[in-house]
């Protein structure tokens, strides 16, 4: 497991092969951190760990439908398959609002009841 922010995406394939197993965190925001495409090219090699919501701008701006919704597309999109463990991009600072915390675990939880 590394920890390793930022866009890494160019670094995956010699990490992999060195043994990498597990990516934290998946930093969305970057560039070529798409969660999608990660998964594409990347999930049946790692873990991705983290990715699950960008807390630099949807989880303090965004509305609480915004934090749901995002998470959603974010979990459909590396959960497939196996090889993902929730959690958001990065810590959860104090401008959060209390109700889009809130927002995101209900997703979370909305999705493992439906899974």
């Amino acid at each position: 497991m590394l920890h390793c922010c930022g866009g890494v995406r160019e670094l995956l394939p010699e990490l992999i092969d060195a043994g990498l197993e597990i990516i934290n965190p998946v930093q969305i925001s970057c560039v070529g951190m798409d969660a999608a495409e990660l998964k594409a090219e990347f999930g049946k090699d790692m873990v991705f760990w983290g990715g699950g919501c960008d807390t630099q701008t949807i989880l303090p701006e965004g509305t609480p439908d915004e934090v749901r919704a995002h998470v959603r597309q974010q979990i459909a999109a590396l959960s497939s398959n196996g090889g993902f463990v929730f959690q958001q991009v990065h810590n959860t600072l104090a401008n959060v609002p209390p109700a889009n915390i809130v927002a995101m675990y209900e997703a979370v939880h909305d999705f493992a009841l439906a899974a």
